[in-house]
């Protein structure tokens, strides 16, 4: 393949660049994600992880079995578009680790 062939569509990453974090010491998918951004955009590495994998694998000269995928993380909570848009009011969100004063509401109404 052509180096500047595009490896993450989402972030458009291409071989040359994943090869350049390989050079700089990258080992797992997760160092080239920090690197590069490969993998943060909206399909979250569905697409391009094995594809990464397979670069890793030819350039350390490992099995691709050694090569463990990237760490998958869920959102921490739901937050509401109306918040982040800013439909309601500022004060609904307290923090982006806590519940929501809107939520808070709710559960007492009920």
């Amino acid at each position: 393949m052509d180096k500047s062939t595009i490896v993450c569509r989402c972030e458009e990453i291409n071989i040359d660049e994943i090869e350049t974090a390989i050079k700089m010491g990258a080992s797992t998918f997760d160092d080239i994600k920090r690197l590069t951004r490969c993998g943060m955009g909206p399909c979250q590495s569905k697409v391009c992880m094995n594809l990464v994998r397979e670069l890793l694998s030819e350039n350390l000269g490992k099995p691709l079995k050694e090569i463990p995928p990237s760490r998958m993380r869920m959102p921490l909570k739901i937050t509401r578009l109306g918040s982040l848009v800013g439909k309601e009011s500022s004060n609904n969100v307290l923090s982006v680790f806590s519940e929501s004063s809107l939520e808070e509401g709710e559960q007492q109404n009920e």
